[in-house]
């Protein structure tokens, strides 16, 4: 294979809790590694049906909104119509519609350019699965 195409994936523990876990520390490791200096675009995907990929600001709350936000759109309850696992489980397998399996980034000199608060995060409400993984792709 090409050296313009270099893919890894990341084991990422998530726990029995909720969870937005910032791997951007991680891409740009990756990145460090796979782009040198050279521009291009990073793919984070996460192969979860109850699993998702958001970049947004965290550390200042942003993260906890969103994990309530994601609560009131999709309450974990008996509602739904997919009902193995967890009481409210169902809500896990909709998530992936609001918060997609993926995103793409810009990378400019080797260096992923996001804005100044944006993070990238894997969002896993799904507490019966507490280990993911996170496929990363850099294309040159």
């Amino acid at each position: 294979m090409s050296d313009a195409f270099t893919t890894r994936v990341l084991n990422v523990t998530t726990g029995s809790t909720e969870r937005v876990v910032d791997i951007t520390g991680d891409c740009e490791s990756f990145l460090r590694d796979a782009a040198g200096d050279r521009d291009g675009l990073l793919n984070v995907f996460v192969p979860h049906a109850t699993a998702g990929i958001a970049v947004l600001e965290t550390g200042a709350g942003s993260d906890d909104d969103l994990l309530a936000a994601l609560h009131t759109l999709l309450p974990a309850d008996d509602r739904w119509q997919h009902r193995h696992g967890s009481p409210g489980h169902g809500r896990d397998h909709v998530l992936p519609a609001l918060v997609p399996p993926h995103a793409t980034l810009p990378v400019l000199g080797g260096r992923l350019e996001l804005g100044t608060w944006q993070s990238v995060c894997l969002v896993d409400t799904n507490v019966d699965n507490a280990n993911r993984h996170v496929r990363l792709s850099f294309l040159a």
